[in-house]
């Protein structure tokens, strides 16, 4: 985790997209969207948020988790969103702004949502787009009709999916009286997401008919929704703030997991590893508690001693890349060429299964070089530049790549794939 998560854009953590995502998928195979195809992005802001950008991705705000006390109201401002992905609402509202200025202006959003697909990995901040808060108020302000349709479409997935629709309402109650305070006490989503009585009297009246009003989620998501709002709490706040919150002698998993991130992050390393170690004890196979005790362990300088949590956490959880990045950055920071190619091997699954981590590719090309492979390194610095924007850095790369690698391999021909498109966004960025 970066030190100061308050000036962070965005938040990548495993624990967590795992939590969101499996909230999400029976909504998205009702929507017959493939979970492959869905991105998923939490940005670190106190505002209480959630929009779409295109491409199919999904973005919440850190403010919107926290303030949920129930996995059901996440679950309906899921349904709402996703609402607007199938409705093709963002092409539309592209397709409507036609003048330079709105051009541009979308350019500054995208550039925000890539800001944020280009985290450098772990529970921290993204990128430098410390400008993050004041754009998302200015985010797509979906008409009223959009709107209306979006939940239309999100009571109709929850039905299909026989959730109850009210978590949505009690999301909507929770914001009833935004629309009512001065824009600068306004939450964000009351400004992107125009409230009406009649959408809450809409939603109100499905859960008064709906079979599956009463219906409560299992007990499982409870818990995995306690975790997740403990950890980013803990990780989010100031540590004095959550051992406040989370009392000593409160012994619920929630309470010590927050417990344990405070004293992590209060640099109380003797306080936080007996608390994860008895997480640990009591579910030994919960690949998220390894991971916490690596990264303590790792971020205090005790990196030997953090590779068997993180090999462990990955054991548990083979197809979840953040967990494996952090292995392969362990194995990498070890400096024993032994442990190199175990680390490459790490990298390239991660990257087969989420190519959107800087993090990932500059690990990669580390590894690369020490190993003596030049091509394939300036390669992996290549793909990290051109996510973080760096389009100039990237067409060196590229261009360095191509000089080292055979003509036509697949690596060769990325490398030009790269030079182009980072020329072309160099283009876009000069014609605005």
């Amino acid at each position: 985790m970066a030190p100061d998560p308050a000036r962070a854009a965005g938040i990548r953590d495993a624990e967590i997209e795992h939590t969101i995502r499996t909230y999400a998928s029976p909504l998205l195979r009702a929507a017959q969207i493939e979970q492959r195809d869905f991105g998923l992005h939490i940005i670190n802001d106190k505002a209480l948020n959630a929009f779409v950008a295109r491409g199919q991705r999904i973005f919440l705000t850190s403010g919107l988790l926290m303030s949920a006390e129930r996995p059901a109201q996440i679950i309906g401002v899921l349904a709402h969103e996703i609402g607007h992905i199938t409705g093709g609402h963002l092409a539309r509202l592209e397709g409507a702004l036609g003048d330079a200025r709105s051009q541009a202006v979308i350019g500054q959003i995208i550039g925000i949502a890539l800001g944020v697909l280009a985290k450098d990995g772990g529970l921290g901040a993204a990128s430098a787009a410390a400008g993050a808060g004041v754009a998302v108020k200015n985010l797509y302000k979906f008409s009223r009709i959009q709107e209306q349709s979006a939940d239309q479409v999100a009571v109709n997935l929850l039905d299909q999916t026989r959730t109850s629709a009210r978590g949505l309402l009690e999301f909507f109650e929770l914001l009833q009286g935004q629309e009512l305070l001065v824009r600068a006490r306004q939450d964000d989503y009351a400004v992107t997401h125009p409230l009406t009585q009649n959408r809450i009297e809409f939603v109100r009246n499905h859960v008064a008919k709906s079979p599956h009003s009463n219906k409560k989620p299992p007990s499982t998501l409870q818990a995995m929704h306690d975790r997740m709002v403990a950890k980013l709490r803990g990780f989010i706040n100031p540590p004095s703030q959550t051992l406040y919150e989370f009392k000593a002698n409160d012994t619920s998993v929630m309470a010590r997991y927050a417990r344990a991130v405070a004293y992590f992050r209060d640099a109380r390393i003797a306080q936080a590893l007996p608390i994860i170690d008895g997480l640990i004890a009591d579910a030994p196979e919960d690949p998220y508690f390894h991971e916490l005790k690596g990264q303590i362990l790792f971020e205090n300088g005790k990196i030997k001693e953090a590779l068997p949590s993180y090999k462990k956490a990955v054991d548990l959880q083979p197809d979840q890349p953040l967990l494996r990045v952090g292995l392969a950055h362990a194995q990498i920071e070890m400096d024993q060429p032994s442990m190199l190619p175990e680390a490459l091997r790490n990298l390239e699954k991660a990257i087969r299964y989420d190519q959107f981590m800087p993090l990932s590719w500059r690990l990669a090309a580390t590894a690369y070089g020490r190993r003596g492979n030049l091509g394939m390194s300036a390669l992996a610095l290549a793909e990290h530049n051109l996510l973080l924007g760096r389009n100039l850095d990237a067409i060196g790369q590229s261009k360095k790549a191509q000089r080292l690698l055979k003509p036509n391999s697949p690596g060769w021909l990325r490398a030009q794939d790269i030079a182009g498109t980072a020329a072309r966004a160099r283009r876009q960025q000069k014609d605005r």
